[in-house]
């Protein structure tokens, strides 16, 4: 099988459309989430400089953290769905190339 064959095979297409769907999607969620911290520091700095408690640690300091974690999880989920429907299709596009 060419290489003209696998690009015009419906399951290529479909793993180009849904992985790339899937990756802008996530992508997305995670610029909302950090411009929405950016946005925030520029325009309402004394939301995040709420400090916590009597000592100097502010609001902005575990919310950062936070984000820092939520990327992580973003790519663990990207992960969980490549190594299953992602791979699977590659697999079966793989298949059938031979």
């Amino acid at each position: 099988m060419e290489t003209k064959d696998i690009l015009e095979n419906p399951k290529f297409k479909e793993l180009v459309s849904k992985r790339s769907s899937f990756a802008w999607t996530l992508a997305i969620i995670m610029l909302v989430v950090y411009y929405t911290f950016i946005l925030t520091i520029a325009f309402a700095p004394e939301v995040l400089g709420t400090p916590l408690g009597d000592g100097v640690t502010t609001i902005g300091i575990p919310v950062g953290i936070v984000i820092i974690f939520f990327a992580f999880i973003l790519t663990g989920i990207y992960v969980k769905r490549a190594n299953s429907e992602f791979d699977e299709l590659t697999a079966q596009i793989k298949r059938e190339a031979k």
